[in-house]
């Protein structure tokens, strides 16, 4: 199944309907008056497109994501999503954060349905109780279902944070560093989850991270943001400085990415960016 998406889904990105979904335009954000955190950051992802940001801390990663959010608001630019103004946030865009943000109260089933029936306030309890089974099961924490959030370890929390997001199936997804907070055996496990969940549902996803090999793993594109800069000729906002093509196989697997043709250049490419340009000033897009 998993060969037959990666053979089907570049064909599908061909559709001009499907082309330009989420439209970022000339955004910029301001805390100090003359010296924007960055400007000029214009991207699109495509529908059903997964795409990763990197940068070090400070360059604006989760600003940006709380913009397209609808969380933020920007100094300048646009963002549009399925051809309407991204203005304030919306069930149309699931967001899962580093902290999984569940209600301590509820249990599982409870945070997820809340997420559901604000979803959809017209179901009776039935097509509830079906929905939110569903989305439990594919995070494979039925087990857990009834339990409340200080029952359950941080890759469990993670989890149901996700199967909250996918739940209300929105039009976008939107993940700030959601396993950051976790150790390697759990991180590796989650995103398996994860990308074989985007796979299944066709997601897009707009996602910051760290890890240069989670980008790889996950991504489609890979966006490489630099960081504002004081120099001799006065101050550089930071900005999408690059944006990278993941030209490896959309099958891949973590255990077997090292194993791929290209993989190490790639990899090389991003650590590169990030040790020698990312504080080093601004770039030209490509």
């Amino acid at each position: 199944m998993l060969n037959d998406l990666a053979a089907v889904m570049p064909d599908l990105r061909q559709d001009p309907a499907l082309h330009g979904f989420l439209k970022v335009e000339g955004l910029s954000k301001s805390f100090v008056p003359g010296k924007p955190v960055f400007a000029d950051v214009s991207f699109t992802l495509d529908k059903g497109e997964f795409v990763c940001i990197i940068g070090h801390s400070g360059c604006g990663k989760t600003t940006i994501l709380n913009v397209l959010a609808g969380l933020d608001t920007a100094s300048s630019g646009n963002v549009f999503m399925d051809g309407r103004e991204v203005a304030g946030p919306s069930l149309e865009r699931g967001v899962v954060f580093q902290s999984h943000a569940l209600m301590p109260w509820l249990t599982v089933r409870k945070n997820i349905a809340f997420a559901v029936e604000s979803r959809w306030p017209e179901w009776n309890r039935a097509q509830v109780v079906e929905h939110v089974e569903k989305f439990v099961a594919m995070v494979g924490l039925l087990a857990a279902i009834d339990k409340k959030p200080s029952q359950l370890s941080g890759g469990m929390k993670q989890r149901v944070g996700i199967a909250r997001a996918f739940a209300i199936q929105p039009k976008m997804l939107l993940l700030d560093e959601p396993f950051g907070a976790l150790d390697a055996l759990t991180r590796g496990t989650i995103q398996d989850e994860l990308m074989a969940i985007v796979r299944q549902t066709h997601q897009t996803v707009f996602m910051i991270t760290h890890d240069v090999d989670e980008a790889i793993l996950l991504a489609d594109r890979i966006l490489l943001m630099s960081n504002g800069t004081e120099g001799a000729g006065g101050y550089s906002p930071g900005g999408i400085a690059e944006v990278v093509t993941n030209t490896l196989p959309r099958a891949r697997s973590r255990a077997g990415l090292h194993h791929l043709p290209g993989y190490y250049e790639l990899r090389n490419h991003i650590v590169d960016f990030l040790v020698t340009r990312a504080l080093a000033g601004p770039s030209t897009q490509t």
